[in-house]
């Protein structure tokens, strides 16, 4: 986890040479400071786009919708 406005103002202040990034706080609102940097790379958050990840997506899906439907706790429940 990062705290957007404390990476904005290092980045501002120079006390960090650059960053890359492809998940932000409020998606899909980047803050505008970081469009306007040059030493910032800016990606749309796709980090699950794999065939693998996207199929263990869907495994998980199934998991949880048959143990909500036999009456169980889904394995992947957050509290």
């Amino acid at each position: 986890m990062v705290d957007e406005a404390a990476l904005i103002a290092a980045l501002a202040e120079g006390r960090l040479g650059g960053a890359g990034l492809d998940v932000f706080a409020d998606e899909p609102r980047v803050p505008e400071a970081l469009w306007s940097m040059e030493q910032v790379v800016l990606q749309p958050h796709r980090a699950s786009a794999t065939l693998e990840t996207r199929a263990d997506m869907g495994d998980v899906l199934v998991a949880n919708l048959t143990a909500h439907f036999a009456g169980q706790i889904p394995p992947a429940a957050v509290a």
